[in-house]
């Protein structure tokens, strides 16, 4: 999977990550191996990363993120409920895929900007969950997408 740098970041600023055959990952500002959870660190303290293939060169970031969030949905209190990410699934393909991407990264950004803090309040979270997925849904309809499997939260 390969991903493009996006143009408003400086490459000279960038900590390089190389990941090697072996799946190790090296940091080589610090010149040491690394885990998925010092590369999290990274991400937690905003400091501007890029991780690459060691052999290629090709950018394996996104590739890297999403093995962090997969760990953390599967450790037992996921973000991205099923319907969400089923919803998710459902854009992939489809002629608004790159309105969502554009929509989902404007809504979080939206709700970082207005949490003054790092942990965030749960009841916080699940009422932000709750109105992204009928914003989500509301823009499914709008666009004629089929919902499948959705239970209303009454009947459960």
């Amino acid at each position: 999977m390969s991903s493009k740098k996006s143009n408003t970041s400086d490459d000279t600023q960038d900590r390089v990550i190389k990941k090697y055959p072996n799946r190790r990952l090296y940091d080589t500002a610090s010149s040491s191996y690394v885990a998925l959870a010092d590369i999290k660190q990274l991400v937690m303290h905003n400091t501007p990363f890029r991780v690459l293939d060691a052999k290629s060169g090709e950018d394996l970031t996104r590739s890297i993120l999403l093995q962090i969030i997969l760990e953390h949905e599967s450790d037992g209190a996921p973000i991205l409920t099923e319907q969400v990410l089923a919803n998710i699934i459902r854009f992939y393909g489809h002629s608004m895929q790159g309105f969502m991407g554009s929509y989902l990264e404007k809504n979080v950004q939206t709700f970082m900007d207005n949490v003054p803090q790092l942990p965030i309040v749960p009841t916080l979270m699940s009422s932000y969950a709750e109105q992204l997925q009928k914003q989500t849904e509301h823009m499914m309809d709008v666009m004629g997408l089929k919902r499948q499997g959705r239970k209303s939260r009454h009947q459960a």
